[in-house]
């Protein structure tokens, strides 16, 4: 039987905005973030999309931002945490080294790219494999997502080149064990008023 998997980004966070490494470090969401949230719980409401069960990363930017979306009682999974940067950890942007990180932050304390991808893929696989989720919402982080979506490309011909945004939302199905990207919704935030 198909199973959904909506795997989303958390909203803005002060991080964001001064440009900071934040992985395993956390700051909360801008009034920005929570907007973006209530943007993305309007498309699920718009979509009539429930979910029997929610998950979040151990981070508070992602609790916060699944709060947003629904009221349902959700797990928290340390699993579902964004890549950790060691010793660069709340560091400027630009020290970041350029693209493909691969390793680099393990020399640092932090984690190599295939650890990340791992972690994060068999978090979400035993998550989908349990009987009662069929339709199930995993709030996470910009580098998370992006790597697992990587582990699961060569089964997906959706793909994005651009950055995923604040609150963007992965729609994955999955059967046999088999995660498919049928779908990416990167929300337009240019005309977005604040409270």
């Amino acid at each position: 039987m198909k199973k959904i998997l909506y795997l989303m980004r958390h909203g803005q966070t002060q991080f964001n905005v001064r440009r900071k490494i934040q992985g395993w470090c956390d700051s909360p969401l801008t009034p920005l973030g929570i907007a973006q949230a209530k943007v993305a719980a309007a498309y699920f409401k718009d979509h009539d999309i429930t979910f029997d069960h929610a998950y979040a990363s151990t981070s508070e930017r992602a609790c916060d931002t699944l709060e947003i979306i629904t009221s349902q009682p959700y797990t928290r999974v340390k699993g579902l945490k964004e890549w950790n940067f060691g010793t660069f950890e709340g560091e400027s942007e630009d020290l970041n080294p350029k693209l493909p990180y691969g390793d680099f932050f393990v020399a640092y304390g932090g984690e190599g790219e295939m650890q990340l991808r791992e972690r994060v893929s068999k978090t979400l696989l035993d998550i989908m494999r349990k009987d009662d989720h069929n339709c199930v919402l995993a709030v996470s982080h910009g580098a998370s997502c992006r790597q697992f979506m990587r582990a699961w490309e060569h089964t997906s011909s959706v793909n994005v080149k651009e950055r995923l945004y604040n609150c963007c939302i992965l729609k994955f199905a999955f059967e046999n064990d088999t995660f498919t990207l049928e779908e990416i919704i990167n929300h337009d935030f240019k005309d977005l008023k604040l409270d």
